[in-house]
């Protein structure tokens, strides 16, 4: 299988089943829209930043179908001026490279030093969708064993209202 093999180590030590799909690379949120599979499952946007002092790391997770705005994000979140990290800091603090991050990038950071924001709209899902730290694949799991995950995997973590939900959200369009 596609992805790192801590990820599957880990999600079998943690008796959390998934459905596996391999796809071509799917870099960014657009291009995954474009192989997404999985009725009734959430597609979700991973994003990394770090704030202004480069001194605290933040992944930030939240339905694809809604956009970001950073500067609201920033208000949202009260940790300051945010920017993305770089390639670099991905590496050093998830162990994955740009267009590869996601939740379970978590089990890189053996540290805990990356603060997890899910954002609330997130607990609607039934089924959520991630790559296995590599973007060639995707994985989905239920959205209780999204959040079993993020409580046992040892970061600081909050569940937040990251934007007003629509009831009829626009999807991405490929």
């Amino acid at each position: 299988m596609i992805g790192q093999p801590q990820v599957y180590d880990t999600l079998q030590r943690m008796q959390i089943p998934f459905e596996y799909y391999e796809h071509p690379e799917a870099p960014t949120i657009e291009i995954a829209a474009r192989f997404y599979r999985g009725e009734g499952t959430t597609l979700c946007k991973n994003l990394f930043f770090r704030n202004h002092k480069g001194n605290r790391h933040y992944l930030v997770i939240m339905d694809s179908r809604f956009p970001l705005d950073i500067h609201d994000l920033e208000h949202r979140l009260h940790q300051g001026k945010l920017s993305f990290a770089s390639p670099e800091r991905m590496m050093r603090y998830l162990g994955v490279r740009p267009g590869s991050v996601s939740l379970f990038a978590l089990v890189n950071d053996a540290a805990h030093e990356v603060f997890l924001f899910l954002d609330r709209n997130l607990l609607q899902a039934s089924r959520v969708s991630f790559h296995p730290n590599d973007n060639r694949a995707s994985l989905v799991v239920s959205r209780d064993d999204m959040l079993r995950f993020a409580q046992s995997i040892g970061n600081p973590y909050e569940i937040l209202d990251l934007y007003s939900t629509d009831p009829n959200p626009s999807p991405i369009q490929p």
